[in-house]
C-alpha cells in the first residue's frame, strides 16, 4: 500500500504550535466524553443522574394508564434528535459549499481579516466539519435507539402482574438511556465544532476556544443550578 504524502508546503503552512492546538482539542474532547460518562462516585455528572430518572420513568411507565404521557415524552425526544440531525446535514451541506468554493472562501477570509487562506483555510474549516459530521452520525444513532425505546414500551403489557412487564420496562430503558448517550455525544460535538472555529484566529485562539468550550461544558454537568436540583431530587 503506497503510504500518504501530504505536500511539504501544506506541512509548512502549519506551525508546531497549531499541531499543539489540535492535539489538545483532541485530548480535551476525549477526557471530557469520559469524565461526563464515568465521573466520580463521589460528584456524579447531570448525565449520569438522569440515567436514575430515566429507569425510574420506565418503572412508572408499568402502573400508568393511559400511557399518552410517555408517547408524548418520547416523541418530543424523537424531535429533538430529528432537529438536530437535520440542522447539522445544513451546515454540512453549506460548509462543503463553502470549501469547494476556493475563491469565495478566500474573500470571505480578507473580509474577516483572517491570516490563513487556500489549503490551510479549507482544512481549519473541515476540522468544524468533522465535528459537525460526529455530530449527525450520533443524532441519526439517537432517533433510531429512540423509536427502538417506542417499540419495547409498545410491547409492556399494560398488566402490572405480568411476570414480563417490569423486566421489559427494564430493558426499554436500558434502550432509552443508550440513546440519550448518544444524543449527549452529539450535542458535545456541537460544542467543540463551535470551539474548533477559534483555529480561525491561530492556533491560541484554538486553545482558548477549547478551553472555554470545556469550561462550559464542565460548568453544567458538575456545577449548574440544574445539577443540583436533580441531585437533590434523586437523593429523596
Amino acid at each position: 500500500m503506497t503510504p500518504l504524502n501530504f505536500p511539504p508546503l501544506m506541512i509548512s503552512s502549519f506551525s508546531g504550535m497549531d499541531f499543539a492546538a489540535v492535539a489538545f482539542l483532541a485530548v480535551c474532547v476525549m477526557l471530557i466524553g469520559w469524565v461526563v460518562e464515568n465521573p466520580p462516585a463521589s460528584r456524579p455528572s447531570v448525565t449520569v443522574l438522569m440515567t436514575h430518572y430515566r429507569r425510574d420513568w420506565m418503572a412508572q411507565f408499568v402502573t400508568r394508564q393511559p400511557r399518552i404521557f410517555d408517547a408524548t415524552v418520547l416523541d418530543s425526544l424523537r424531535q429533538g434528535t430529528a432537529f438536530f440531525a437535520s440542522a447539522c446535514m445544513i451546515t454540512l451541506g453549506g460548509g462543503l459549499a463553502v470549501i469547494g468554493n476556493g475563491e469565495r472562501l478566500d474573500m470571505l477570509a480578507a473580509d474577516l481579516t483572517l491570516d490563513a487562506q487556500g489549503v490551510v483555510l479549507e482544512l481549519k474549516v473541515a476540522l468544524v466539519l468533522l465535528f459537525v459530521a460526529n455530530a449527525l452520525l450520533k443524532f441519526i444513532w439517537a432517533h433510531r435507539l429512540f423509536g427502538y425505546c417506542t417499540i419495547m414500551m409498545a410491547a409492556v403489557p399494560n398488566d402490572p402482574h405480568d411476570p414480563t412487564a417490569y423486566p421489559r420496562a427494564a430493558d426499554a430503558a436500558e434502550i432509552n438511556i443508550t440513546a440519550a448517550r448518544s444524543y449527549n455525544k452529539g450535542l458535545r460535538s456541537i460544542y467543540f465544532a463551535l470551539g474548533a472555529l477559534g483555529w480561525l484566529l491561530g492556533p491560541w485562539g484554538l486553545i482558548m476556544a477549547v478551553v472555554v468550550t470545556a469550561s462550559v461544558l464542565l460548568r453544567r454537568e458538575f456545577v449548574s443550578a440544574s445539577r443540583a436540583i436533580i441531585l437533590k431530587r434523586t437523593q429523596q
